[in-house]
């Protein structure tokens, strides 16, 4: 069957999805794209809420044969049908077999630890880029550091970042979170090169790479550094991007490592967040999460139109070549980083193996379980900054 659908948005009716929906509507472009998901009405009010004149496609994420479908017709599949580990499993093995690229929001990375496992190395073998973690996380952290690494054009010995961001929680993230916590994950949780190819990393590189990370003061960014709570997620895939590129011989540096922070103005402010973040671990990996959950958003629901638009994120970047120069570079966006800027992203990145497929680095052959920087790199960070999000640097 040749392939007449370009993107198929799967999980449309979820929050997220919705907002995919809704920015795939504001566009122009000649990407042919439709949604799918397990439920016609839903979908249907979905293309009718947004007046998107789409094709609607049913398939449960158990259905090997109703995902066929969709991959033998799709060129991309941009999936938001989260807990990943529950359901994206078998829409994924449906992509490299029906050779589909594919691209979701996932921060789950013992999940992706297992499609690199079943997966790499056929999709490698066909030219079929899968890449998952498209979203908040991981493409700020990502990308930013890609942008910062080849802007200075010379060899890094070391990257760390500092985020901020103001935005609101969904049902479905919380939903991941819980989940997650009531799975045995045991070194999965701390392997700080969980996602790295074997014997991609050394001993130095271990020592450096660790997740605990303490307060101290940043003079380069005038600002207090704390622990960041996505970091543990974003940290594994900036890793695997420079050990990718490393295969590619554009390493960002030999012995080259990464760390990810808090980004405070104020002592006070890191301190405060610090036992926030611990008391958020403590109750997630605890029975104290039964008590919380009732009065959380549901699976489905997200922040409020007001919250998602005034919303922002920005991560600032202090890159140290290996001449011992200290650089800085900020990556900045508006609007609720989960959610709204989310949807943007991943939306780009599906976008970006479609119309700039012949531009992509490593290729148009060049395939496997990718990050946003080894698989999409500059091409992408164009398509973003035209879509409003700001790389800056060195400043």
């Amino acid at each position: 069957m040749d392939k007449d659908i370009d993107i198929i948005i799967y999980g449309a009716t979820g929050f997220t999805g919705q907002l995919c929906v809704k920015y795939f509507q504001s566009l122009v472009t000649t990407a042919k794209w439709a949604i799918a998901g397990r439920n016609q009405e839903k979908l249907r009010k979905v293309a009718e809420e947004n007046l998107a004149e789409v094709e609607i496609l049913i398939a449960d994420s158990n259905d090997e044969v109703a995902l066929d479908n969709l991959t033998l017709r799709a060129r991309v599949i941009l999936s938001t049908a989260g807990p990943f580990h529950r359901y994206g499993s078998k829409l994924v093995a449906s992509c490299v077999k029906n050779n589909t690229h594919y691209v979701d929001i996932t921060g789950e990375n013992f999940w992706v630890k297992g499609l690199i496992e079943n997966h790499h190395e056929e999709a490698a073998r066909k030219g079929i880029r899968i890449i998952p973690s498209c979203g908040f996380d991981s493409i700020p952290s990502d990308l930013g550091t890609f942008f910062a690494a080849k802007s200075l054009g010379k060899p890094i010995k070391r990257i760390e970042s500092f985020h901020s961001y103001e935005g609101g929680a969904s049902g479905g993230t919380l939903e991941t979170m819980f989940s997650m916590g009531e799975l045995d994950l045991g070194d999965d949780l701390t392997n700080p090169f969980l996602l790295n190819p074997e014997d991609s990393y050394s001993n130095e590189q271990k020592q450096l790479s660790g997740d605990r990370v303490g307060i101290s003061k940043k003079p380069e960014i005038k600002a207090w550094s704390g622990p960041f709570i996505m970091a543990t997620a974003n940290t594994r895939v900036v890793r695997r991007s420079e050990a990718l590129l490393a295969l590619r011989q554009e390493s960002y540096g030999s012995n080259f490592t990464y760390q990810e922070h808090a980004y405070h103005k104020s002592w006070l402010s890191a301190v405060s967040s610090l036992l926030l973040t611990g008391l958020s671990v403590l109750v997630l990996l605890s029975p104290l999460k039964r008590l919380v959950k009732p009065f959380l958003p549901k699976p489905g629901e997200g922040p409020s139109e007001a919250v998602q638009e005034n919303g922002w994120f920005d991560c600032k970047f202090i890159a140290e070549s290996e001449d011992g120069t200290k650089s800085v570079f900020n990556m900045h966006g508006k609007g609720d980083p989960g959610y709204k800027v989310t949807s943007k992203l991943v939306s780009e990145c599906a976008l970006c193996l479609i119309e700039d497929i012949e531009e992509l680095p490593g290729g148009r052959e060049y395939g496997g379980v990718l990050t946003s920087a080894s698989g999409l790199g500059h091409s992408l960070i164009s398509r973003l900054t035209k879509a409003g999000i700001d790389f800056k640097g060195p400043l």
